[in-house]
């Protein structure tokens, strides 16, 4: 190592030995092509991290002693859980195909809302934007009464703005239903950015990013609304209030109404057709 000093600059340079230069090579190449490779699931590895084995590699060590991309891989898809979460990720096409937990830490599969229209907010109990609390509850109850089976509210509790949701889950659970009389589901909390992210708000960002086309959730109270076959069809900032979005609601029900997709109109052809002529 030589320490090189021009004028006020001083600059660190390392005299590396020919079989370091050849693996420092080596490595670079194989790090790119193994990025190339995990593409598809570098949001889910992103928001949850793992550590594996490293090996040290002495002065002397060679470039044909680093493992290959191939072999990277295999390693990844040997950790517990990994590789079908990844799968998930990767293939996951509609909202349903998620599984976040509730309020008690077990599984919610989300297939239990396919064919519902859903309204899904990042909520705190402690924002200037809380109060919105109200308008969701009264435009669930609205809805509810003409399509009571056929729409609902998910409300998942964050506290990565301003750490205004500390509570338990089952603080936030009380919060919402002594102030606010909240009947609509409050599931448990969860990340929406960052390293920690729940994959289902991963998806979700990445199917309909923001204003600017910024993916991230700026604040407390986001709104995505998904169709009754599980995309992402509309997003709304935190300063939407909820009685405005009665109407695109409305609309994307009427149109699953009519290409046969409701929850309410599934169940219908399901029942046996003594059932359906004394609904008739």
């Amino acid at each position: 190592m030589r320490l090189v000093v021009r004028s006020r600059v001083c600059s660190l340079f390392f005299v590396l030995p020919s079989p370091w230069r050849t693996m420092r090579v080596s490595l670079l190449r194989d790090l790119s092509s193994l990025r190339s490779r995990l593409t598809p699931s570098t949001a889910y590895l992103l928001a949850h991290p793992v550590t594996l084995q490293t090996t040290s590699f002495s002065t002397t060590a060679t470039a044909s002693k680093l493992p290959s991309p191939r072999q990277t891989l295999l390693r990844i898809s040997q950790i517990p859980h990994l590789t079908s979460s990844i799968a998930t990720m990767a293939s996951a096409t509609t909202f349903y195909e998620f599984e976040p937990v509730d309020k008690k830490g077990n599984t919610f599969p989300l297939t239990s809302l396919e064919g519902k229209v859903v309204l899904v907010v990042n909520t705190a109990s402690k924002c200037g934007f809380t109060p919105q609390f109200q308008g969701l509850e009264k435009l669930y109850q609205d809805l509810k009464a003409k399509y009571p089976e056929d729409f609902t509210i998910i409300g998942f509790p964050c506290n990565q703005f301003g750490s205004q949701d500390p509570g338990s889950n089952d603080e936030i659970q009380s919060f919402c239903q002594i102030n606010y009389g909240v009947t609509f589901p409050v599931l448990g909390k969860l990340d929406v950015n960052g390293d920690k992210a729940a994959p289902v708000w991963t998806w979700m960002k990445e199917q309909q990013p923001g204003l600017l086309g910024l993916k991230r959730i700026k604040w407390n109270f986001e709104k995505f609304l998904i169709s009754a076959d599980g995309k992402v069809v509309g997003r709304w900032a935190s300063l939407t209030k909820p009685e405005s979005l009665e109407e695109p609601i409305v609309k994307e029900i009427e149109k699953a109404q009519k290409a046969g997709t409701l929850a309410s109109l599934k169940k219908g052809e399901q029942q046996p057709e003594g059932e359906q002529a004394k609904l008739a």
